[in-house]
């Protein structure tokens, strides 16, 4: 079954998209429709991505090889923890900006809170991470 997983996971990506696409073109769940024709494409472009990679992959194993200690490599890890966690930073600052911007604006009280329970969710789990990796070191 795994061998097969990432044409399913694109097979029911295309299913997905066309079951939002008809919602939508039916007035049905118009909102659901759209996020059905949203994860259906996500879907779909990873199963899509996983196996034209092990395509590409299966003919060399040497390739295959460099890649998987390129993708464990400590540097390359370090490196994307680093990046990951400037982007938090900056995204830290641009969702608490939009919540202040959208406050002015008067924007309705359910998107402005729904906004500030994901910010505050967030920097929880990075607090939650924080101290479990302080506890471990």
């Amino acid at each position: 079954m795994k061998k097969y997983r990432n044409a399913v996971v694109a097979v029911l990506g295309v299913l997905l998209w066309a079951a939002g696409f008809w919602m939508v073109r039916a007035d049905r769940a118009n909102t659901l429709g759209y996020v059905c024709i949203g994860l259906g494409c996500g879907m779909f472009g990873h199963g899509t991505g996983e196996l034209l990679a092990q395509r590409a992959l299966k003919g060399d194993p040497a390739l295959q090889r460099r890649m998987e200690i390129e993708q464990k490599d400590e540097r390359n890890m370090a490196i994307a923890d680093r990046a990951k966690g400037r982007a938090f930073d900056l995204m830290s600052f641009v969702f608490g900006a939009l919540m202040v911007t959208f406050a002015l604006m008067g924007v309705e009280m359910a998107p402005l809170l729904l906004l500030v329970a994901a910010y505050l969710f967030v920097h929880g789990y990075a607090l939650y991470w924080r101290f479990r990796c302080e506890k471990e070191m």
